[in-house]
């Protein structure tokens, strides 16, 4: 197979992977607590990337410690610990949704932050964006699910600005993806850790379905679904790579009507219909920019 053949495989595996780790994350929030889960999982996730970062023979130490520190406390504290809590008290279609709305909050905040004018179709994807989180959340109701839709908004601003993060400490000077995801794990990991033994939480029950649950999500869906996620970026266009991701917010649901017998309304899955093509169109765009952009390049 050509480079492109295998990351596109990679690819498809990798929304695979994310798509089901949603129904997995339910799954463990039944055996342990969402802060609890959470630590747990970053901590075995961040020590199986630095296994993997040694064996790949990638630079292992930490360098610029205060911008990964950072960094840790936004896309891996907060990301982590407020999509798990989500999960816990929402259901497993509309969180991912919601958490998935993450590229339109880069759009806004990359604004101001970076001197990223939205522009284009770049519009549309907001518009469409902005009815899909208006059928999702539904503020009209404020029901029971008011508490796990916040939790996944606020899920997908703190990746968001994760993302804006990341593309600052590249453009000082670049840093290589494994290793700065395996330290913003450890780094992210500690507070997690703390908080988890600090917060009133009941004990872990530890059962035969925990501890492959708990293995799954932490090495599996988020240090190998990482490494395929760099794998897949490095040799294929960003606008292709995001056009593939929007697999995994409907996987999410799929699974969670296999094993919770979720059914979203008429409502909810209009906004899901909108969310998912507000990201088609913007990977489209980001497809129509990478086109011209070495157009320009070979002119």
């Amino acid at each position: 197979m050509t480079n492109r053949t295998r990351a596109l495989f990679a690819l498809l595996l990798m929304s695979l992977m994310w798509g089901y780790g949603w129904a997995s994350l339910k799954i463990g929030v039944q055996d342990a607590e969402p802060f609890t889960f959470a630590a747990l999982r970053t901590g075995i996730s961040a020590v199986s990337l630095l296994i993997l970062l040694r064996l790949m023979g990638r630079p292992f130490w930490p360098t610029r410690i205060p911008e990964l520190v950072c960094l840790a406390l936004v896309q891996t504290a907060g990301l982590f610990t407020l999509s798990t809590s989500a999960i816990a008290a929402g259901s497993v279609g509309r969180v991912a949704f919601l958490v998935y709305t993450m590229p339109f909050y880069t759009l806004i905040f990359a604004w101001p932050l970076l001197g990223e004018r939205v522009r284009g179709l770049q519009w549309l994807a907001i518009a469409l964006a902005a009815l899909g989180l208006m059928g999702l959340v539904q503020p009209w109701h404020l029901h029971g699910s008011l508490r796990g839709n916040l939790l996944a908004l606020g899920a997908g601003v703190a990746w968001s600005v994760g993302a804006i993060m990341i593309k600052r400490i590249q453009q000082r000077a670049p840093m290589d993806l494994i290793a700065l995801t395996a330290w913003q794990m450890v780094f992210g990991a500690i507070p997690m850790i703390g908080l988890a033994m600090v917060m009133p939480e009941a004990p872990i029950n530890w059962t035969p379905r925990f501890i492959g649950v708990l293995l799954f999500t932490s090495v599996i869906i988020t240090a190998i679904g990482w490494l395929l996620w760099t794998y897949a970026l490095s040799h294929l266009e960003a606008g292709t790579a995001s056009l593939a991701t929007l697999l995994s917010p409907v996987i999410a649901t799929i699974s969670a009507h296999l094993h919770f017998g979720e059914r979203p309304g008429g409502l909810e899955l209009g906004g899901m219909a909108c969310i998912a093509l507000a990201l088609a169109v913007l990977s489209v765009h980001g497809m129509r920019e990478t086109r011209r952009s070495r157009a320009a390049t070979r002119d």
